[in-house]
């Protein structure tokens, strides 16, 4: 069972590589934050609760977070593992997944941490296109990630655009806060010898996912 953890700073790629491995290894790619707004959307009481905790800009608790994760991780289609995006952020939140894993008598899984270059990781961002209709993304530093035509989705044919918030400024401080609030937790799973860190450097998506490979295959 391939329980997999991936973590990676802002333009690292993650959204690529879960793609890759959802797709070659039949796995889903669990969002928490899908998760949450599914739920939002929903007209139960916890639907309710985490849809007003989000409009006011309140933290949804870990309690309703972990309830949530177990009823997605039991279900058929997690049997043969799954990846995890968006959790755990901290280290409170990783020991509640590890007891979690251990309830369901679940393998300790693996953590991937995708490591780029902040000024790499910048140009990435400031390189990013994006389709206005389907959301699809490219990026014109990233070879296999170029879109076909020039500035024409390959999957809609519409146009593409940067995005509005992909500024110097905004990513400066994006990545700074997660790798500020994220060092934390990659020390601790470093230190249970779950961490298996990626370089990302000028690698194209390709080459990266072959490693990714071999980290989940060995």
């Amino acid at each position: 069972m391939k329980n997999i953890i991936f973590i990676a700073p802002p333009a690292a790629g993650k959204g690529t590589q879960s793609k890759l491995v959802s797709d070659a290894y039949n796995i889903p790619h669990i969002s928490t934050g899908d998760l949450l707004r599914e739920e939002a959307n929903k007209e139960t009481e916890l639907g309710k609760k985490i849809k007003e905790d989000m409009e006011s800009g309140n933290l949804v608790s870990d309690t309703i977070i972990t309830t949530l994760l177990k009823n997605r991780i039991t279900q058929k289609d997690c049997q043969e593992g799954y990846i995890l995006d968006g959790y755990p952020r901290n280290i409170t939140q990783a020991k509640t997944y590890e007891e979690l894993l251990k309830q369901l008598n679940y393998d300790k899984g693996i953590v991937i941490f995708f490591d780029i270059d902040k000024e790499l990781a910048l140009q990435r961002t400031l390189s990013r296109i994006i389709c206005s209709n389907c959301g699809s993304s490219y990026n014109l530093l990233v070879e296999d990630l170029k879109p076909k035509k020039e500035n024409i989705c390959d999957r809609c044919e519409h146009e593409l655009k940067t995005r509005n918030d992909d500024t110097e400024e905004v990513f400066i401080h994006r990545f700074d806060t997660y790798m500020d609030n994220t060092k934390e937790l990659i020390d601790y799973y470093e230190k249970k010898g779950l961490l298996h860190k990626i370089e990302v450097g000028h690698k194209s998506a390709t080459e990266i996912f072959e490693e990714v490979k071999k980290v989940l295959n060995d």
